[in-house]
């Protein structure tokens, strides 16, 4: 299958801090992938080399065929990769709207995308003259992950999406991410084995910087030692 990301034996640091040891990660084009491994394992990390936040020392990352590691993250974000951060990174003091609105890289996205917006989230349409801090925590991940769809991207890197919600809100950003990964290619970095699970064609597990397995999802649900040797789950 066609890679639309592979990341190739990055080594990142921060600080004096070698975090990442020789990552890989093919990513098929049309799927979602998914980032597993215990906290602190470098699966964010690993996110931030591929967005340039962060600048692999050793290693490629190759996106829709070009080495991008080294770049801005401006410039990253403008071949089309949008990032959807852990902690449900809006502006709080801003109405959803607004907040849709900022996220436009080209003028005119928010009314472009606003019906495909609002039919996965149909509670951001009802509250879209109230400013980010009336919404409740779930509430608040919708529109992180909105605002990453307003401009159009060939890939979408969401962290940790489920954190701190409800079972029942967890099941509607299920459904959302299912839909809208059948139009954008998916990296996900998700504690929640069972939601990992539900979602991803495909997964690599990090271990202590390192990529230590990878292949498809359901083979690793029937794998019960893989599970409890590197994600700790039963």
């Amino acid at each position: 299958m066609e890679t639309i990301l592979d990341i190739q034996d990055i080594h990142t640091f921060i600080a004096q801090y070698h975090i990442l040891q020789g990552v890989n990660v093919p990513v098929p084009n049309g799927s979602v992938t998914a980032l597993l491994g215990r906290n602190g394992a470098g699966k964010t990390t690993t996110l931030k080399s591929i967005l340039g936040l962060l600048t692999p020392r050793q290693g490629k990352v190759v996106f829709d065929g070009r080495e991008i590691q080294g770049m801005h993250p401006y410039d990253i974000a403008a071949m089309g990769i949008g990032f959807v951060p852990e902690h449900r990174a809006i502006f709080r003091d801003l109405t959803v709207e607004e907040n849709l609105k900022l996220a436009e890289r080209i003028k005119g996205d928010y009314l472009h995308k606003r019906e495909f917006i609002f039919n996965l989230f149909p509670d951001l349409q009802r509250l879209i003259t109230l400013p980010g801090t009336s919404l409740s925590g779930g509430q608040q991940q919708m529109l992180a992950i909105a605002r990453a769809l307003v401009a159009d991207n060939k890939l979408l890197l969401i962290d940790e999406p489920s954190e701190g919600l409800a079972p029942v809100i967890i099941e509607h950003m299920i459904k959302a991410i299912r839909e809208l990964s059948k139009d954008t290619t998916v990296i996900l970095v998700e504690q929640n084995f069972l939601v990992a699970s539900q979602l991803a064609e495909h997964y690599v597990i990090i271990e202590e910087g390192r990529s230590v397995q990878q292949g498809n999802m359901k083979d690793l649900v029937n794998d019960k030692a893989a599970i409890h040797r590197y994600l700790g789950a039963a």
